[in-house]
């Protein structure tokens, strides 16, 4: 049995968001297709996701230093505490599901918060000789983002920089097998926006049996 980590980074649901809805199919999809495997839905708009800021990084100087963990402050325990978790449970998951849209060409600061809770060295990579090597080698993972125009390709290609930083961050983290689904152009073809929606969830769905 497989734990999926179905991470969705958006603050509308399936019914006010193109990605939401091409992710709720997808992991309808792979719940049908998988009915024996753990998901685990983790909406980061309702989660307690610590900002790497100056409590974390006293609190993490003092325990490097060897101090005690209950030499922390309130607020350093809680926040150091917190992003333990965080990245015990996503190591502990075999496959990832991102859900995004693009914002600005990027994806919602909430995403990146998480992002920097789950690259912690010594868990999910580490540094040796010959540079940082990930330790996610028997992982997947699958990214879903919506955009009002289209970013995956064509002349606007260069100013993705959402997806191509996930891409980035699972490669650093060792993940093999990344994946993405675009749900995009319905700002810009708004005549077409259900046909690209439709179209969208084939892929998925498609994706997610094989996922």
């Amino acid at each position: 049995m497989a734990t999926v980590l179905y991470i969705t980074a958006h603050p509308n649901d399936h019914q006010a968001s193109y990605s939401m809805a091409v992710g709720k199919e997808f992991i309808e999809a792979y719940r049908e297709a998988n009915p024996g495997d753990e998901v685990i839905y983790l909406d980061l708009y309702k989660l307690n996701i610590p900002h790497i800021d100056a409590d974390v990084f006293s609190g993490w100087g003092k325990l490097r230093s060897g101090s005690d963990f209950n030499a922390l402050s309130a607020d350093e325990k809680a926040k150091v505490a917190r992003l333990g978790e965080i990245v015990d449970q996503y190591i502990s998951a075999d496959k990832y599901v991102f859900v995004s849209p693009m914002w600005n060409f990027s994806f919602p600061p909430i995403l990146k918060a998480y992002i920097d809770a789950i690259c912690v060295a010594g868990k999910t990579f580490k540094y040796t000789e010959q540079g940082p090597v990930g330790l996610l080698n028997n992982k997947k993972a699958v990214h879903i983002q919506a955009s009002g125009g289209v970013y995956s390709e064509g002349p606007a290609a260069g100013f993705e920089s959402g997806h191509s930083y996930l891409k980035k961050i699972m490669q650093f983290t060792g993940v093999p097998s990344f994946e993405g689904i675009f749900v995009e152009g319905m700002a810009a073809m708004p005549d077409k926006a259900d046909e690209i929606k439709a179209n969208a969830i084939v892929k998925a769905k498609e994706v997610a049996k094989r996922f």
